[in-house]
């Protein structure tokens, strides 16, 4: 069954389609697409223009058992592959993607509401995953013990771990599934992804891709519908041996208590509180280059936006001004316009939040430079906003943000800085302008951040062990830390005596 649930008055961009059937509204379970039962379904919308994209369907406990049940009969077959055989697998379905590349980033546009040119760039980023894990799996290699035994012989290896759990969330519909999937799928695991009900079109489309790819039956399945039924079913189920979850630190610590009673292996990317640190010696234009793409990109719908912008004070009123200037000539509007680049938000929390933030930065003494009002694109839509002398009991130096609202503060001494930047539970991403070398080195170290960007913002890619310290996460994506998180320790003693 591949039916769109649909109406006449659905999106028109939708025709624009080349390939219609990467459009699904179905769940794949089994290398079928199935319905609830009942024919319980939820509407997708353009957060951008409110239109209807879909009718999902919703699965619920039972079936979900059913997707698990599908995917452990599948796994041993899987792990069985030669990893060049599962390469070859994944490589196709990296390059189906790249063909598909304008359907893929359409989709994700209409559902997700950011830029066109963002969503082709999350679509590369999303197919890199791919290509990488496809040569990485080769690579899972064992290792010799010198034996401390007579006569012994010992080894080592890594074995896949079983069924794995993966729930994705709303901003980046296609990478966070890729990055987690392809690990798995290189390692030998089997998976059911839980996307978000918010943009689940993006990963039932790499469903689709990924079946002509030859992905066999039960090894990738897709499982749409209640967040609470579908991620209660698979960390309550013991053959689900690993929850890989990218979300808020809040729903990750409910998931974390309950995967425990199980044990299972978790892999947790959660929120984040980035600091961007710009020293007097820094090039103005340069850190203003820096902290837009920082702040601004996917509307600031992103767990690596930065949140906190500290300016040393020599610096601030001159950086203030570009800054400004800068944020003011973002052009706001539809996703699907070629010269957007702020999109919406992606739901009326997003925006309630955004805007009470902004104004208790006021409240408490901040000023607005520029900004803080809804746009008139839209409903979800919010005007890039700067915000500068916000104190530190203000709400947004304290919570993630998650919208296009810049806050700047200023600082006068490096340890200062460094104690400010570290006040706080999250730890995944700081980023630091200086053109001091020492400088660098010192941040570099002294910062409470898994990741560390020194005077640029593209950090992430597939050989990149992606995650956080303290309360952003436990464990990695990418890199060779992503694909062992799939797998197991097994240690081999053979007796060798004559």
């Amino acid at each position: 069954m591949n039916a769109v649930f649909a109406r006449p008055d659905c999106h028109d961009a939708l025709e624009r389609l080349k390939d219609k059937h990467l459009l699904k509204s179905l769940s794949y379970v089994g290398g079928r697409w199935v319905a609830n039962g009942a024919n319980a379904t939820f509407e997708v919308r353009d957060p951008a223009s409110s239109l209807p994209l879909a009718w999902v369907s919703a699965l619920d406990a039972e079936e979900t058992g059913r997707a698990i049940d599908t995917a452990a009969a599948a796994f041993f077959a899987w792990r069985a592959l030669l990893p060049q055989e599962r390469a070859c697998i994944l490589r196709r379905w990296y390059e189906l993607m790249l063909g598909a590349k304008d359907d893929l980033a359409l989709i994700m546009t209409l559902e997700q509401g950011k830029p066109l040119s963002e969503s082709r760039g999350e679509i590369d980023y999303a197919a890199s995953f791919i290509e990488w894990y496809a040569e990485e799996g080769k690579r899972l290699n064992a290792e010799g013990v010198t034996s401390h035994l007579p006569g012994a012989e010992m080894i080592v290896r890594r074995e896949a771990l079983g069924v794995v759990g993966l729930v994705t969330p709303w901003n980046f519909p296609s990478a966070m599934v890729t990055r987690k999937a392809a690990a798995a799928l290189a390692a030998g695991c089997t998976v059911v992804v839980h996307p978000s009900s918010e943009t689940p079109l993006s990963a039932l489309a790499l469903a689709e891709l990924g079946e002509r790819a030859g992905l066999p039956t039960g090894v990738f399945n897709v499982v749409t519908g209640d967040a609470a039924t579908i991620v209660g079913r698979l960390c309550a189920d013991p053959r689900v041996r690993a929850l890989s979850f990218t979300g808020s630190t809040a729903i990750g610590k409910l998931i974390a208590g309950q995967c425990a009673v199980g044990m299972k292996r978790l892999v947790m990317e959660l929120g984040g509180h980035a600091p961007l640190i710009v020293f007097e010696d820094a090039d103005i234009a340069r850190a203003v280059d820096i902290a837009v793409n920082a702040k601004f990109a996917t509307s600031g719908q992103d767990c690596l936006a930065a949140n906190r912008i500290f300016v040393q004070r020599s610096i601030l009123e001159v950086f203030n001004a570009a800054f400004r200037a800068r944020i003011e000539a973002l052009v706001v509007g539809n996703g699907l316009s070629p010269n957007a680049e702020i999109g919406p938000l992606m739901h009326a929390r997003a925006v309630e939040k955004v805007d009470e933030q902004v104004r208790d930065a006021v409240r408490r003494g901040g000023r607005c430079l520029t900004g803080g009002t809804l746009h008139e694109a839209g409903p979800l839509f919010y005007t890039p906003t700067l915000l500068v002398d916000v104190p530190e009991d203000a709400l947004i130096m304290r919570e993630e943000t998650f919208g296009p609202v810049a806050a700047v503060t200023a600082f006068d001494t490096e340890a200062e800085v460094i104690a400010r930047a570290n006040d706080t539970e999250y730890g995944l991403v700081a980023y630091v302008v200086t053109e001091n070398g020492a400088r660098q080195m010192r941040l570099g170290r002294a910062l409470e951040y898994g990741m560390v960007a020194i005077n640029r913002v593209k950090i992430t890619g597939g050989p990149v062990p992606f995650g956080g310290w303290k309360q952003s996460g436990l464990g990695r994506e990418g890199s060779r830390h992503g694909l062992e998180a799939f797998s197991e320790l097994k240690y081999l003693c053979i007796d060798t005596a004559a």
